[in-house]
């Protein structure tokens, strides 16, 4: 019996686990999963880096060594994370070669507190990609304003980026065009631009969360009528971007000389509301070419009861656009909702940013 995880990854979607941890690496637990559920890539970001260190396994004997050198909380964090990733890409090197780069790949995020600084972007995600020192590594920036300039720089030196916190689907645009310039630059610059990937993360579940709020509270029948519809119309209405964006001249001068189209991955895929299934978010959306990360618990889940379809998305772009057009007649602001979406996932990225310094501190003083 093929497995409905080993029938998604058939259907052209490709797993990325949305957790690392170090206890994850060192027990096989990554390994297994590789092997047993299909999965091809992981995803990091500071929340999950502050509920593993929380959490503390495994990590001691590195904290004492670098509380014995007087590392810094920051410095500690940086050390630690980059060790996981690093670790993590090493489990993952046979799925990079066999996939030629298009999977295998391991993603560490920029500190959230440069999401509006340009420079520090650039200059962190160099910073990363020298440290972890792997081909698959993929460094995260999120698509603030000034996130769209780092992309093109940081694509530019050749460094393959996942690009993050994609909410609207105006915004989408301009993150294909950062990341297109940014390939343009890289060849300019004498980079191999068949060597460079790049994934546009676009968040599903919250923007159902945020949507349904405020229908409930529009509260008429046809409002209510509306609610969990808004992410997955909005997510397919992403993939056709993908579509439109990348049929252009200009990308196809690119791709004959090598390059590889920015692939969209849905991010946020764990469901919110209990009164939906649990796998809404990566049975309804399959199309080749798309990621798909989930938390573990979403990925068990499709595993053991997903219904898996051939294609979810290409056949209700007209639909999908419907059911946004019914949200703002129902008096619900899309730009108001995707804007609010973007700074609040900043803001609880620096929240949990500052609980993984916190920890840090906290273990190091412990060490001394």
């Amino acid at each position: 019996m093929t497995s409905p995880l080993a029938q998604l990854a058939a259907n052209g979607v490709s797993i990325w686990l949305d957790d690392l941890s170090r206890q994850r690496i060192t027990s096989g637990g990554l390994r297994d999963i590789i092997t047993n559920r299909s999965v091809s890539g992981v995803t990091t970001n500071p929340t999950i880096f502050a509920g593993a260190l929380s959490k503390g396994e495994g990590y001691g004997p590195q904290v004492a060594e670098l509380a014995a050198k007087g590392a810094s909380a920051a410095e500690a964090v940086f050390e630690i994370t980059t060790q996981d990733v690093a670790d993590a890409c090493d489990i993952f090197a046979g799925v990079y070669a066999q996939s030629k780069g298009f999977d295998g790949r391991v993603s560490i995020e920029v500190e959230p507190g440069l999401a509006h600084d340009t420079a520090g972007t650039v200059a962190q995600a160099k910073q990363l990609f020298a440290k972890v020192n792997r081909e698959n590594v993929m460094i995260k920036i999120p698509a603030t304003k000034a996130g769209l300039g780092a992309i093109t720089e940081v694509i530019g030196e050749g460094i393959s980026v996942n690009v993050t916190l994609i909410f609207s689907l105006a915004r989408y645009h301009e993150v294909i065009a950062a990341y297109i310039a940014g390939v343009e630059k890289a060849q300019a610059a004498g980079h191999d631009i068949s060597k460079i990937h790049s994934v546009a993360s676009f968040f599903v579940s919250r923007v159902d969360l945020e949507i349904d709020k405020r229908l409930t509270a529009v509260g008429t029948e046809s409002a209510l009528a509306l609610k969990s519809k808004a992410a997955l119309a909005n997510a397919r209405l992403a993939y056709q971007v993908y579509e439109q964006d990348f049929a252009t001249d200009r990308w196809a001068a690119l791709a004959a000389a090598g390059a590889n189209k920015q692939r969209p991955l849905m991010a946020s895929t764990g469901v919110k509301d209990p009164n939906l299934s649990d796998t809404l978010y990566v049975t309804e959306l399959v199309a080749p070419e798309l990621v798909n990360t989930m938390p573990e618990k979403t990925m068990e889940a499709v595993y053991d009861h997903g219904i898996v379809p051939t294609n979810s998305i290409t056949s209700h772009y007209a639909d999908a656009q419907a059911v946004l057009d019914a949200v703002a007649a129902a008096g619900v602001s899309y730009d108001d909702v995707t804007e609010l979406l973007e700074t609040e996932g900043v803001d609880k990225f620096v929240v949990s940013w500052n609980e993984l310094l916190e920890t840090i501190s906290a273990s190091l003083k412990a060490a001394n």
